[in-house]
């Protein structure tokens, strides 16, 4: 976070201040590119502060930006800044921490009474891992594998049907390695044809947990519309034709760990083996 104190503090300050915060009322106060840009930068600024939960005195961080952008002599020593952003880090971290816990225990609850709900309603299947999905067009076409890249059409709200994403609404087809995204889809897309339109209801330990975006809030359960538009099947892996020598860690060989030759044949073996393990299910 201190690095981010400073890297938004330098990113400010060279944008430059054509206007004080007193003379910009309205939209017409930001007649250049730049001071548009430096609006914009402020309210990236404050959405992040806010997200994070800290309480940032506006005035103090503006007139470092100016004393920083001037030249002017700073008001406090690069101990006393480094001081006192480590006692404010340690604060604002505390703090956002015990909201995401009230606001994720309070989540958690509403969805995981949702997909009890949920889960009894015309058309919806469960699997084992507590993914609900229900078919809305089944199509023809075949079935990525997790490690294929897949192309969709998808539209993510909350429960409560806040929409938070769509490639529908931005009118641009989304593609990615399906072992890339969240536990959810990487499950569910493996159940769908191409050419399929499929309902997913996602719980939270399947989707983002406590590290979902602001804009998804921790422990929400997710709904999304998934189109699978086509898929592209991965590379195969190459065979491997000559023996891999495993160097232990500093800390392994410490504790007496030996340097390894593996042959060829057995890596393959190896690596063989790990595919049966991940290998979808049919």
């Amino acid at each position: 976070m201190q690095k981010l104190m400073l890297s938004m503090a330098v990113t400010l300050g060279v944008t430059g201040w054509s206007l004080s915060a007193a003379e910009v009322t309205s939209a017409g106060d930001l007649k250049e590119p730049r001071n548009k840009a430096s609006y914009g930068l402020g309210i990236q600024a404050g959405n992040m502060w806010k997200n994070r939960g800290a309480n940032i005195d506006w005035d103090a961080y503006l007139k470092g930006v100016r004393d920083s952008q001037s030249g002017a002599k700073p008001l406090l020593s690069d101990a006393e800044i480094r001081e006192a952003m480590q006692v404010f880090q340690t604060e604002t971290q505390k703090a956002f921490e015990e909201k995401q816990k009230v606001e994720g225990d309070k989540n958690k609850a509403a969805g995981e009474q949702f997909l009890a709900d949920n889960k009894s309603k015309e058309g919806v299947k469960s699997t084992a891992s507590g993914l609900q999905y229900k078919v809305v067009k089944e199509g023809s076409g075949a079935k990525p594998a997790a490690t294929d890249k897949v192309t969709v059409h998808y539209t993510g709200t909350l429960i409560d049907g806040k929409k938070f994403d769509s490639s529908v609404d931005r009118g641009q087809p989304a593609s990615f390695p399906l072992n890339g995204v969240i536990k959810g889809w990487t499950e569910g897309l493996q159940l769908m044809t191409v050419g399929s339109k499929y309902q997913f209801f996602i719980p939270a330990e399947l989707a983002y947990g406590m590290r979902a975006p602001a804009s998804i809030g921790p422990n929400q359960a997710l709904v999304f519309d998934v189109e699978l538009i086509s898929i592209e099947a991965s590379a195969p892996a190459q065979p491997v034709t000559s023996d891999i020598i495993k160097v232990p860690s500093a800390d392994e060989l410490s504790k007496g760990a030996k340097i390894e030759v593996i042959k060829a044949d057995e890596a393959q073996k190896l690596i063989d083996k790990e595919k049966g393990k991940q290998a979808p299910p049919k």
